[in-house]
């Protein structure tokens, strides 16, 4: 009789699905978590990072953004959270799942993470770069989000195609 190891058997999902959000994002993505939160009889937690800000811890325990550049122009920071979140409702109308948003600061693989972590999420969901120069060399530079995540923390990642190319 073999003894089944605890540790590789499958858990029950219970924590929510995590999705990466950007500015200007493909609805896609975001409705694809959707489906998935809703078929498992999860929430979905929708999370944007914002890489021109850091976090810091108050004394009383609650947290603030603040920009890296403190000369900046910071309200473009509330302003795009808003924007994103608008975006998100609009792409999750008629789904049937609840749903939040929350913003954090840092580099975008460890903040999601992070945010994991903190919510205790089953899987997290992010999207492929968008097609153009611009973004090929934002991930030549800062590398893949999705990749940092595969090889970086435990949890199962989804990544959902926005340009699916055919193999040359």
């Amino acid at each position: 009789m073999a003894v089944e190891n605890s540790s590789d058997a499958p858990r029950p999902v219970t924590g929510p699905v995590l999705v990466g959000v950007i500015p200007g994002q493909r609805a896609a993505v975001v409705q694809r978590a959707a489906v998935l939160a809703a078929e498992l009889g999860v929430d979905l937690a929708c999370v944007h990072v914002d890489v021109s800000t850091y976090e810091e811890t108050l004394p009383d325990g609650s947290r603030v953004l603040l920009p890296i550049d403190p000369d900046g122009d910071f309200s473009y920071v509330e302003r795009t959270a808003e924007e994103i979140q608008a975006s998100v409702s609009e792409a999750l109308t008629d789904r049937r799942v609840t749903w939040s948003f929350r913003t954090f600061a840092g580099d975008p693989a460890r903040a999601l993470a992070d945010a994991a972590d903190a919510i205790g999420a089953s899987m997290i969901v992010v999207g492929t770069r968008e097609p153009g120069i611009v973004h090929a060399i934002e991930e030549v530079l800062v590398g893949s989000v999705a990749v940092h995540l595969a090889h970086h923390q435990h949890r199962p990642v989804l990544i959902v195609p926005l340009d699916p190319r055919p193999f040359e």
